[in-house]
């Protein structure tokens, strides 16, 4: 799967910077993330819709009050996630999980102002502690849309088998008195035309039990800040399905469209080898570092280089990690790769840093936010061996 490109990722992370910082790191645009929350707060003018961050696709602090001027809040995934939204994001935080434990549910109770369930028997389980707890706390439930068009089955929701969401069928003759909305999530990296179809379907599914309810919430996967979104459709979509059901509320929570074309990873080369190929060794790690090339997979774009064979020097990009499928892909380059050069791959702001692990004992990278408005160039974090070990024990 390779990500669509355009333009801002040349125009917005020039030498000026990328040339100034530590490697192996991670590089975010302060100036095309604010950029992205512009295009993400007028579909909230235009709809009425509320749009939260998917911290499980970006979760640093350091650039939440950006953020926070535009969205309404954050999703969560458990209570460590619920935790940060609160303390550091301050605005609405909305948790689901596929199962939560009793003292889980403590945690989550306390930092959350929407709990969304998996399932019947685990929204009996916790209400009462919901209840007990005095908070004015929303509770929704997960639904299975009875559609997906996601290609790749690991980051498939509704695939038969799934472990995620309620199917229409077994909400029937079920008392739904206490539940203030559904939730369903069935995209990925994709279009406003693929809403539409999925929405469709889970009206067939839900629509009948709508008209009681305060909310539904469209999930993730929408790619809103692309290029090529059609974000009228979009718009028409929410509105039309909002004026169906009685103005009632719609939430979204993209996570990799706040942050589309917001950040880089900067690496550089440390060895050059041959073994029936020219092969570069970088500082950094797939394995470690940039988990998806590996597990989607996903082929980063690198500025300046081309598919193998299309310049004159083609290489193999290998991580510094043991394990032998540590490749980031095959590339090709207008001149010969030599120790010291540092490559720029695009668009890792998104499942990257959140991913991360120190496998192998493999240095974490830095994180630097920058804004060429400013003229500013930031040090977030530096890992180094506390940070391995305090994981360890």
């Amino acid at each position: 799967m390779v990500r669509p490109q355009d333009n801002r990722l040349r125009h917005d992370f020039p030498p000026a910077f990328t040339d100034r910082v530590e490697t192996p790191c991670y590089l975010l645009s302060e100036d095309v993330i604010a950029a992205n929350c512009r295009i993400l707060e007028t579909v909230q003018q235009r709809t009425g819709a509320k749009i939260l961050l998917a911290l499980k696709a970006f979760a640093l602090p350091a650039l939440f009050p950006l953020i926070a001027r535009s969205l309404q809040g954050v999703c969560a995934s458990g209570p460590i996630e619920a935790q940060l939204g609160l303390e550091e994001f301050g605005r609405e935080v909305h948790t689901y999980a596929p199962a939560y434990t009793a003292g889980q549910m403590e945690r989550v109770i306390r930092y959350s102002d929407h709990i969304l369930f998996n399932s019947v028997a685990q929204w009996h389980r916790h209400r009462d502690s919901i209840a007990a707890s005095g908070r004015a706390i929303e509770v929704g439930l997960r639904v299975n849309p009875g559609r997906s068009e996601v290609e790749v089955d690991l980051y498939n929701p509704c695939l038969p088998g799934s472990r995620f969401g309620i199917l229409a069928e077994d909400l029937d003759g079920v008392d739904l008195a206490g539940i203030a909305g559904l939730h369903f999530h069935a995209l990925c990296e994709q279009g406003a035309d693929v809403l539409v179809r999925v929405l469709d379907s889970f009206e067939k599914g839900f629509g009948r039990i709508l008209p009681p309810l305060k909310w539904v919430n469209f999930g993730g996967g929408h790619h809103i800040t692309r290029d090529d979104y059609d974000l009228d459709l979009l718009c028409q979509t929410i509105a039309g399905f909002r004026k169906r059901h009685g103005n009632i509320e719609v939430y979204l929570e993209p996570g990799e469209a706040v942050v589309l074309h917001g950040g880089v990873f900067v690496t550089t080369v440390l060895d050059t080898i041959r073994n029936g190929m020219d092969i570069a060794i970088l500082d950094c790690s797939a394995e470690t570092h940039m988990p998806d090339v590996l597990a989607m997979p996903y082929r980063p774009h690198i500025l300046g280089a081309a598919g193998p064979g299309e310049l004159p020097h083609t290489y193999r990009l290998g991580g510094i990690s043991c394990l032998a499928g540590d490749i980031i892909g095959d590339y090709s380059f207008a001149s010969p790769l030599t120790p010291g050069d540092r490559l720029v791959l695009a668009d890792m702001a998104l499942y990257s840093f959140v991913k991360n692990t120190t496998f192998n004992g493999v240095e974490l990278p830095s994180l630097y936010t920058f804004s060429r408005e400013k003229d500013s160039l930031s040090l977030q974090r530096k890992f180094g061996y506390a940070d391995y070990r305090n994981r360890l024990a």
